[in-house]
């Protein structure tokens, strides 16, 4: 506020010291009136003298034609001076312009400027760029600008997704390291530099990587990324279950129209979803069996899918494929039935709830 009060004072001083000028009187007065006035006094003084003798004839004759000369001359430039404006009048227009000028400014700048947009220069430049200069250059410069600039935290917060979307990982982790440095810790950019490891290390989750990702949850418990990628740790250290626990807990608190929920019920579905799955010596002699013997086989797989769906009644995908189950049995009694369990088992946990009425929605046993 400091600096723009002194451009606001430098700004009015040089306004007023261009018009001062035009509130002063230009009229310019002298003690012994005008020139003419001062000829005809030689005129009548070179009379008096050549009638007292002072001077001879010829000479006053002489100095008459002189004086007249310079008594024509100077009356014409007197008629020919331009005419003084009034006073009052500039300094009225003094007034105005000292007024005005600043304050046309001032409107103009109402809806064209704003002084309280930041200063993103590296990320205007990305984002106006010529449609023709290729991303590389961008980052080439953007890079120049941060050798110069080490210290400048907002232009590593523009280059550290970029490098993440070119694939240059180690660059990316070294990015966000900088960002976390030079403006501060989140648990997003915990997580995107967790991320960044993750991508360097070929998507395996180093313990590193994982370390970040710690951070992140214990900074938010809600940070998105930072979860998936624990689940993930989870799953490729063999630990299947806490992989299965993770992810459904993260679907649970997910909203209903969350982008990536696809990307964790895919990640659900290649470790098993955490249920009871048939071996492939079970489906090989199903194949065997007669209508009576599948069907007694596949109800006992759904009865344990019910028995661990007491133990764990917040899994909402469970209930979901249980209640499906009895659809393809064409129970449909029992596939309501397990709609009212999961409601009143889930009446407590308002997002999953959500998703549970969204499901049966699509099985067509809402109600």
């Amino acid at each position: 506020m400091t600096l723009w009060f002194v451009f606001a004072l430098m700004t009015a001083g040089a306004a007023f010291a261009v018009l001062w000028p035009l509130g002063r009187s230009s009229k310019r007065r002298t003690s012994g009136g005008s020139e003419t006035t001062v000829y005809r006094d030689q005129l009548a003084e070179v009379g008096r003298d050549a009638a007292a003798g002072l001077i001879g004839e010829p000479e006053a004759a002489a100095a008459r034609v002189e004086i007249g000369r310079r008594l024509l001359e100077a009356a014409d430039a007197e008629s020919h001076q331009p005419q003084e404006s009034q006073l009052w009048l500039r300094r009225a227009v003094a007034v105005v312009a000292l007024a005005g000028i600043p304050l046309l400014a001032f409107v103009i700048y109402l809806p064209l400027g704003s002084p309280q947009l930041p200063d993103f220069p590296l990320a205007a430049r990305i984002q106006t760029a010529d449609s023709s200069q290729s991303l590389d250059n961008l980052v080439a410069q953007v890079e120049s600008h941060l050798e110069k600039n080490p210290a400048d935290g907002r232009g590593w917060t523009v280059l550290a997704p970029v490098l993440a979307k070119l694939g240059r990982f180690d660059e990316a982790a070294r990015a966000y390291r900088n960002v976390i440095t030079y403006e501060g810790e989140t648990a997003q950019r915990r997580a995107e530099l967790g991320a960044a490891m993750t991508g360097a290390a070929n998507g395996i989750v180093t313990a590193d990587a994982k370390n970040e990702f710690e951070r992140a949850v214990a900074l938010n418990p809600q940070e998105v990324k930072a979860r998936f990628f624990l689940g993930m740790a989870a799953e490729q250290d063999g630990r299947t279950t806490d992989a299965v626990k993770i992810w459904k807990a993260l679907l649970a608190d997910a909203p209903g129209d969350a982008q990536w929920r696809a990307t964790v019920q895919e990640a659900l579905a290649q470790v098993g979803d955490g249920a009871p799955r048939p071996t492939d010596e079970a489906v090989a002699a199903a194949n065997d069996m007669n209508e009576a013997d599948r069907t007694a086989m596949i109800h006992r797989m759904v009865d344990r899918l019910a028995a661990r769906l007491k133990q764990d009644s917040n899994d909402v995908e469970g209930w979901l494929r249980l209640a499906r189950a009895y659809m393809v049995l064409n129970e449909p009694e029992k596939s309501r039935a397990v709609r009212d369990d999961a409601r009143r088992a889930l009446g407590q946990n308002e997002a999953g709830l959500r998703q549970l009425n969204e499901g049966f929605k699509a099985l067509g046993i809402d109600g």
